[in-house]
């Protein structure tokens, strides 16, 4: 079952960048494009577990900071030639107020 968690306003994620969500299993870093879309996704690089929350935001796309990999924000997917995936969380934005949808193991610590 997903349970909507409030997590930050929207203007609390710079644009074109990132904020870092714990839980007790994982971070999960919220990014903004320069459109104002919000996608979550878990803080690790599928190639080698770099922090993609200090990556370049790019339309809707972030380049790992450790080896240049580039991950869609929608999907988490890698982008070819690079194959792996980051989990992808759903989020939704009601006045201006970012919800983050996180399975029970999943919930904000």
């Amino acid at each position: 079952m997903t349970q909507w968690t409030r997590i930050s306003l929207i203007n609390d994620i710079p644009r074109l960048g990132a904020r870092v969500i714990r839980t007790d299993t994982m971070d999960i870093a919220l990014f903004r494009t320069a459109d104002d879309e919000i996608f979550a996704i878990k803080d690790s690089c599928p190639h080698q577990g770099g922090p993609l929350s200090q990556g370049i935001v790019h339309g809707t796309t972030v380049t790992c900071p450790l080896h240049n990999w580039k991950i869609d924000l929608s999907s988490g997917q890698a982008l070819a030639p690079d194959e792996g995936c980051s989990h992808h969380f759903p989020v939704k934005i009601e006045d201006g107020e970012v919800f983050l949808g996180l399975s029970v193991e999943e919930a904000v610590a």
